[in-house]
């Protein structure tokens, strides 16, 4: 006989079936939103990690496509980016965060999960000589890199165009 136990208060919505005495957990059916930073506090983090970013509008409105916006920026960008700099040890700076004016989709800027990194020779070296090459992006077909990660580099023009799943580089 097949019966469905009720979870315990506070624990992730999964299903938990008692079959011939055996339990069997299904994966949770909800994930945790990305923990997010202000714009002041990512601002802070990457100053402190020698990061520095550039805005055509010299401002910091999430709301205004001329500006560099880190409101809303998921942590792990901030992170991820952070590592970044500090392994491959280039000079890095930010020119897109979270502002309006970019492509939408779960894992856009809008959402936290990209920043734009400005190109420079060392940004590139690193990026094609220690990421994988994945293929041109759909659409754009900008060159793809993946860490180990798993986060991708996409190269537009002056710019990287970076997604970070997760914190590390």
């Amino acid at each position: 006989m097949n019966r469905r136990l009720t979870r315990p208060a506070g624990l992730a919505a999964s299903a938990i079936l008692l079959t011939g005495g055996l339990l069997a957990a299904t994966a949770p059916s909800v994930t945790a939103s990305p923990a997010k930073y202000t714009h002041a506090a990512a601002a802070q983090q990457l100053r402190q990690a020698g990061i520095g970013w550039t805005s055509s509008g010299g401002c910091g409105d999430r709301n205004n496509s001329r500006c560099t916006s880190f409101e809303q920026i998921n942590r792990t960008t901030v992170s991820g980016v952070t590592a970044f700099k500090r392994a491959s040890r280039c000079a890095v700076t930010i020119t897109g965060g979270t502002e309006r004016g970019h492509a939408s989709g779960t894992y856009s800027h809008w959402n936290g999960y990209k920043v734009d990194i400005k190109v420079t020779s060392c940004v590139d070296a690193y990026v094609t000589t220690k990421f994988r090459y994945v293929g041109p992006r759909p659409g754009d077909r900008a060159r793809q890199y993946k860490s180990p990660a798993g986060n991708v580099y996409a190269r537009e023009g002056s710019h990287w165009d970076v997604t970070y799943f997760n914190g590390d580089r």
